[in-house]
């Protein structure tokens, strides 16, 4: 009876999910969109009646924000991500453009920084140093570096139709907030861009409860997804 109970009341959590359309533009890239539109529809590995990335998808209304500020006051308040941001700042962090092949051993030191992450062993591609890295144009890539100098964390983001999306994002583990400042300021660099309607960071369905609360102090919300390509 619980399990069932359960199970109808994630199916009613589902069904109030706002809807998203999420657009890929493939004159961006062609070979990139395609191949990443068909990861994110095809069956779940779990679920095989739902599609990979559409129930549950979190994603940030970069469209109903407006403002960076209006960003700022909807994540302000002790512990919420604009908090941990300015914290961050404050011990001399700083978010930059970079260019990964300059950081390859920086990069592969915040990789193996840890064992696990999330209660899981990091996968084994975190555990091969790369020799080089492709570098795409429809991609942002991050780097948050220390008061030395020194690159503590990395996100790599794609630009794909009306929406962005993470597709790495990751740091060494330390309690300056220095993950909550990389999103945040990436997510005002969009608004004032105006580049995208929506920013997606995977999904909240499968997501361990401390990711899932990193998530919402940020802004994101889970949403049913719809895809289309042009």
């Amino acid at each position: 009876m619980n399990s069932i109970l359960r199970h109808y009341r994630l199916l009613s959590d589902i069904i109030r999910l706002p809807v998203a359309h999420l657009h890929f533009d493939s004159a961006i890239h062609p070979t990139d969109i395609r191949t990443t539109y068909r990861y994110y529809t095809k069956p779940h590995p779990r679920y095989k009646v739902i599609r990979n990335k559409t129930i549950g998808a979190a994603l940030l209304d970069l469209g109903s924000l407006g403002t960076q500020e209006h960003y700022l006051e909807s994540i302000k308040g002790k512990n919420a991500g604009a908090h941990h941001a300015r914290r961050a700042r404050a011990r001399g962090y700083q978010l930059r453009h970079i260019d990964r092949n300059a950081y390859i051993d920086d990069i592969y030191a915040v990789n193996t920084s840890l064992e696990e992450r999330q209660g899981r062993p990091m996968d084994a591609k975190y555990r091969e140093k790369s020799t080089a890295f492709d570098t795409l144009a429809h991609f942002s890539y991050y780097g948050v570096f220390n008061s030395d100098n020194r690159l503590v964390a990395y996100a790599n983001l794609g630009h794909y139709g009306n929406f962005s999306s993470f597709s790495q994002l990751i740091g060494i583990r330390n309690n300056d907030g220095i993950m909550h400042m990389m999103v945040v300021d990436i997510v005002e660099q969009l608004i004032s861009q105006g580049r995208a309607r929506y920013l997606m960071y995977d999904t909240f369905f499968g997501a361990q409860p401390g990711l899932q609360t990193f998530k919402k102090i940020l802004g994101f919300r889970p949403y049913r997804a719809r895809y289309t390509l042009q």
